[in-house]
């Protein structure tokens, strides 16, 4: 088995304090992909001998985005970026090239508040997004993870009639038509929502805000996602959310493929 884990961490110098060590300990995957790391690697002081891969992508802008990945398996390749300069400065992407995947560990741009990124993430990173992960499917299948910033349907938010786009209201960023879109795009070039093989019900979520008391009260959003290729549907073992995880305003997202290629 393949075991993979994806995680907005909010920040990785700060996950470390509350507990993130211990956490990889205990889950011991095969490979951690990480978002919203906020930090250069020379700036992190991180021991983890069990993986020796380590793979890194900063924002040009300090404590700001950036992405991670620690592997225990040596990777054939390694990658930064949509190779797209409108893109590549904010630390979003990392693809690793294995014998019979790519993995790739993505960040997706938030819309903002007053949506002033919208255009932007509708407009140019989701299609360039998902133009980047077709293409790489035409020589291998993909799994791709992380933050994308996006409730894809109302069972995905616990408060969907207040986030939603109306006549009167563009909507709140996470869950506006676009970016659903969006999401309804990545389906229909025949990814997989993984953690929707398993689970019809609602109420799972992998985001909540720090106010009111959000995560207690499980008033959250799932945001977090495992996609992968339609043809490692057979192959796909386990998708849960680690909803007990604390340590950042998201917990950790878990797959297991069977290694059986």
């Amino acid at each position: 088995m393949i075991k993979i884990i994806s995680w907005n961490v909010n920040g990785i110098r700060a996950a470390i304090i509350k507990g993130f060590l211990e956490f990889v300990d205990k889950y011991d995957p095969d490979i951690l992909c990480l978002q919203e790391t906020k930090a250069r690697p020379e700036q992190v002081e991180l021991d983890l001998p069990k993986y020796p891969y380590k793979y890194w992508n900063w924002a040009e802008k300090k404590g700001y985005s950036g992405t991670a990945i620690f592997s225990k398996i040596e990777p054939l390749d390694a990658a930064n970026g949509l190779d797209n300069s409108k893109h590549d400065s904010e630390g979003r992407v990392i693809t690793l090239e294995y014998p019979d995947y790519y993995l790739v560990n993505v960040y997706t741009p938030n819309s903002k508040r007053e949506l002033t990124r919208l255009p932007y993430r509708y407009g140019e990173w989701d299609p360039d997004f998902l133009d980047f992960v077709c293409s790489l499917e035409k020589s291998k299948p993909v799994i791709f993870c992380g933050d994308l910033n996006v409730a894809h349907r109302e069972i995905d938010l616990a408060n969907p009639k207040t986030n939603k786009t109306t006549k009167s209201n563009p909507g709140n960023a996470g869950f506006t038509d676009d970016e659903r879109e969006g999401f309804d795009n990545i389906l229909a070039k025949g990814f997989i929502d993984t953690f929707r093989e398993f689970h019809s019900e609602g109420d799972n979520y992998s985001w909540w805000s720090y106010r009111a008391n959000a995560r207690d009260r499980n008033i959250g959003w799932r945001i977090d996602y495992f996609c992968i290729s339609k043809i490692l549907r057979n192959k796909l073992k386990k998708s849960i959310i680690l909803k007990d995880v604390m340590g950042s305003d998201h917990c950790p997202i878990f797959l297991e493929l069977s290694d059986n290629f």
